[in-house]
């Protein structure tokens, strides 16, 4: 018996990218880091949408209540701008904030540039679903995942999600002896 793939939300947030005016880096950039993280099956639930926060707040709801998604990952919206309003629509739909996966992202990405300080990035958590607001660059998407992913499968434990685990090539998850 095959176990079954973990369907994860993959949320581009962009006017541009949603218009087809811009080629969308973010989402595939996520789907490229997870390919190398995980180890277990998975498939991505990909969306493209708008800097709007009510379309951002119902794609989140969806991926979460309608798709079952243990792990909703977003890409863009999350700095200084105007229609940045990612984090506003994470914590418009979430029960529980989770203020240290944005802080380790911050704290990782200041040591490659010192704008790093401008990102609003936060995570929270929506029944059993983790919502994670990465950046909108692949690379930053890659040093931000790789430095919270190791939280990550414990933390879907925890919500009583299925059990995520990890390329132990790439990343080697936490959990305390016996979970």
């Amino acid at each position: 018996m095959s176990t079954p793939s973990i369907p994860i939300g993959v949320v581009t947030v962009s006017d541009r990218a949603s218009r087809g005016l811009y080629e969308d880096k973010g989402g595939p950039g996520i789907v490229a880091a997870l390919t190398d993280l995980l180890a277990s099956p998975w498939h991505a639930v990909p969306r493209v949408i708008p800097d709007e926060q009510a379309v951002i707040e119902a794609a989140l709801i969806e991926l979460a209540d309608q798709e079952h998604c243990p792990l909703i990952l977003t890409t863009g919206g999350t700095g200084p701008a105007i229609r940045d309003v990612t984090p506003e629509a994470t914590e418009a739909v979430c029960q529980k904030m989770m203020p240290g996966f944005g802080e380790l992202m911050r704290q990782v990405s200041l040591k490659v540039v010192p704008t790093a300080i401008l990102s609003r990035q936060t995570a929270g958590i929506r029944g059993r679903s983790l919502i994670v607001n990465l950046p909108g660059k692949p690379s930053s998407i890659r040093e931000c995942l790789d430095a919270v992913m190791p939280a990550i499968p414990y933390c879907i434990d925890l919500i009583e999600g299925p059990r995520l685990e990890t390329n132990p090539a790439h990343c080697v998850a936490f959990r305390p002896k016996g979970a």
